[in-house]
């Protein structure tokens, strides 16, 4: 499927012209001795380098380097990841924390910046390092905390588990939909590796040059998991298998305005949002958020050729396909996180929702899908919001 047709170009539109990421390991594994700007920094210096190798930005400067972190180590990685990688004192940097958002959450920074005609580079996207993230511990305590609050006192605080679990009961989404979900999501990513399709997006990190996570999974051994976030576990329906790990990780984009393209084939931004909702239901983020850029866009869901969903769980995509009118257990397994996604390659909670732009990237872009055609990303964040973000091929 694709839009209705290219929109008019508008000088000023920002553009994706590059992306990229590193392999996603699991916390602890593959990059546990990795500090986050050691992740980060050979992918933005990737696309840097990828941007300027365009007509019209050849030579051109990085005017800014703005990163998604959540858990530190503060510092302003996203100013020590543009040094590390070797862009030039004069290159200033942003980081952002809009929790499992962040990544998508600074590049629509990074497009604002650029339609405002105050920058015409911007790395932009996320980077995380749970395995060397700093404890934080409260003055006159001995032992660290676990997280910071999502809410004030007086609101609802759920960890994610125990909110996509609420969100399942809330929504009606059954212990079986989401072992199905799991299951297809390692499947699409093995078959996705093996038929190269993240070779190009991929800068190898630490030795590695693939997701260190995907594997065959059967819903059978699924189904014995026990549910990880009720008591008794059989009381719930959110288990291990179907939600996505603690990882590591980065990725980043280029944004450009369209007049700097010079004919180069990218991702418009046509619409981009940030909604909040319920904090009690997190996991909802993504259906007023994508609503409203689909509104502003005046296009229907069904435009749309490719989605990009961050899968922190299984129970939460369904339960936003289910509201946008999407079957990804059925007629729109093309379309939604077809290489499939955070369940099954890792959710680097800074990083993912640059990741999922850069599978679009990829899905589209270097997969040759005409200039109108839409594409999709959005991620569900703590304490009840949402991000989301629509693209046009050009």
């Amino acid at each position: 499927m694709t839009g209705s047709g290219i929109r008019a170009a508008d000088p000023a539109a920002p553009v994706v012209v590059a992306a990229r990421r590193t392999p996603i390991g699991t916390a602890g594994h593959a990059y546990k001795d990795l500090t986050v700007e050691l992740l980060a920094a050979p992918v933005v210096a990737a696309v840097a380098r990828d941007a300027r190798l365009g007509a019209g930005l050849d030579g051109r400067p990085v005017d800014d380097v703005v990163l998604g972190n959540c858990m530190g180590p503060g510092g302003n990685v996203a100013r020590v990841a543009a040094l590390a990688a070797g862009l030039g004192n004069e290159v200033p940097g942003l980081t952002v924390d809009r929790q499992c958002g962040s990544g998508l959450a600074a590049i629509l920074v990074a497009a604002q910046a650029v339609r405002a005609g105050e920058a015409e580079l911007v790395i932009a996207g996320g980077a995380e390092s749970a395995s060397t993230a700093p404890l934080r511990t409260r003055r006159g305590e001995s032992e660290p905390y676990a997280r910071a609050p999502f809410a004030p006192d007086g609101h609802p605080d759920p960890d994610m588990g125990p909110a996509a679990e609420a969100l399942a009961a809330a929504r009606g989404i059954t212990r079986a939909r989401q072992d199905a979900y799991a299951a297809r999501s390692h499947a699409a990513a093995l078959a996705a590796r093996d038929a190269g399709a993240f070779t190009e997006e991929i800068v190898p990190v630490g030795g590695r040059h693939d997701d260190q996570r995907p594997r065959p999974l059967r819903v059978t051994s699924l189904a014995r998991l026990p549910a990880a976030f009720t008591t008794p576990p059989s009381a719930g329906s959110v288990t291990a298998g179907n939600s996505s790990p603690i990882s590591d990780g980065a990725a980043a984009v280029a944004v450009v305005p369209e007049r700097l393209r010079a004919g180069r084939p990218g991702l418009r931004l046509v619409a981009g949002a940030v909604t909040g909702c319920d904090p009690a239901l997190p996991g909802w983020g993504p259906v007023p958020a994508v609503r409203r850029v689909l509104a502003r866009a005046g296009a229907g869901i069904e435009e749309v050729a490719a989605v990009e969903l961050v899968e922190a769980f299984a129970a939460q995509v369904l339960a936003v396909t289910d509201a946008l009118g999407l079957d990804p257990l059925g007629a729109d397994a093309g379309r939604v996180c077809s290489g499939g996604g955070a369940l099954a390659l890792g959710h680097p909670w800074g990083a993912t929702g640059a990741v999922v732009v850069t599978r679009l990237f990829t899905r589209l872009v270097r997969g040759g899908a005409p200039p109108g055609t839409l594409g999709l990303a959005a991620a569900a964040v703590g304490g009840g919001m949402g991000v989301a973000a629509l693209f046009e091929v050009v």
